[in-house]
């Protein structure tokens, strides 16, 4: 058995099957591929892909375990090299992100340009997704940290980490009705066609809890993943938007009137989370201190210690969360 044999297993498994795709990503041969998961499935006495013809077409039920375990070696080993490079040079090495749209556009660019100064030499890659592949991506070891709003709960392999809070405000074209109340409501809001984040993103969940709480049906129109499109889309009429407060300018929407929604949703949390068992180049600590200052190295190897999410949540009990 083979590493090489495990990782072409592994890429084929993420690949959708498609061994021709798995070469390319992984700049070899489609029949060396071939040969050497025979070669593997040969050595177990197990298919780890079922067939049709010379197609893969799903994975076995022995093949599930087999590159389930496939990927904790594969991530054994790149900690092996994370350790080794940690020692050769602390300042070299590859750092992967996966976030969304707002905290790419909003929350990230100040701190990864300071981190770029400091680590000239750190390759940095920034994935963009839903909260659910962002988590997956951290979870299967695609991505080194993952930071969202929603869905981290559902990876309890996950080390997550509170970063800030923020809540939304509401933007409208000027002149707009909602301006002329004495003050924003939900009832006001429920009348109006809505522009929002599509559910699962950037904290929509809490806006449709407030709603629902207060016995009201929200007429969404149009929903997006990026604010920068909900913005656009307001401007063109279609209803009042409804984003995160950190995704307004000052300058580039002075355009529009922002009103102040803090008062009518709960207030989200934003977490930047890592796959248990990661090792964290010194690289690493200070990036997750530079997004979030509280998240010093002493409080992140505190964290990576407890043994469950109860226990996560009382460390950081009592933390004063900065405010986005």
């Amino acid at each position: 058995m083979k590493l090489q044999q495990l990782r072409y297993i592994w890429e084929v498994a993420h690949h959708d099957l498609n061994v021709s795709a798995t070469a390319q990503s992984l700049y070899t041969s489609q029949p060396g591929i071939s040969k050497q998961i025979r070669l593997l499935e040969d050595e177990l006495g197990v298919e780890v892909f079922a067939r049709s013809g010379k197609h893969l077409t799903r994975v076995t039920p022995a093949g599930e375990r087999i590159i389930t375990t496939a990927g904790e070696i594969l991530r054994k080993v790149e900690s092996i090299k994370q350790i080794a490079q940690e020692f050769s040079n602390e300042k070299k090495g590859t750092l992967s992100i996966a976030t969304t749209h707002t905290q790419a556009r909003y929350a990230l660019p100040e701190v990864i340009s300071a981190f770029i100064k400091q680590y000239p030499e750190v390759a940095l890659h920034m994935h963009q997704g839903s909260p659910a592949q962002i988590a997956e991506m951290a979870a299967d070891g695609t991505v080194d940290f993952a930071i969202a709003t929603e869905a981290l709960e559902q990876f309890g392999d996950l080390v997550m980490m509170p970063c800030y809070r923020w809540n939304r405000c509401v933007i409208v074209p000027q002149g707009h009705p909602l301006t002329r109340l004495p003050k924003l409501t939900l009832e006001a809001l429920a009348e109006q066609p809505i522009v929002t984040y599509v559910f699962g993103f950037t904290g929509r969940s809490k806006l449709d809890e407030a709603f629902s709480h207060r016995g009201l049906e929200p007429k969404v129109v149009f929903t997006a993943a990026d604010a920068d499109v909900i913005k656009t889309y307001v401007r063109l009429g279609l209803g009042v938007g409804i984003v995160a407060g950190m995704a307004v300018d000052p300058e580039q929407d002075k355009d529009l009137v922002v009103l102040d929604a803090s008062e009518l949703f709960e207030s989200s949390v934003t977490k930047i989370g890592f796959r248990r068992g990661t090792f964290l180049r010194g690289f690493m600590l200070d990036f997750i201190e530079r997004f979030a200052p509280h998240l010093t190295r002493e409080r992140v190897t505190e964290a990576v210690q407890c043994r469950n999410k109860a226990e996560l949540e009382e460390l950081f009990a009592d933390i004063v969360l900065p405010v986005h």
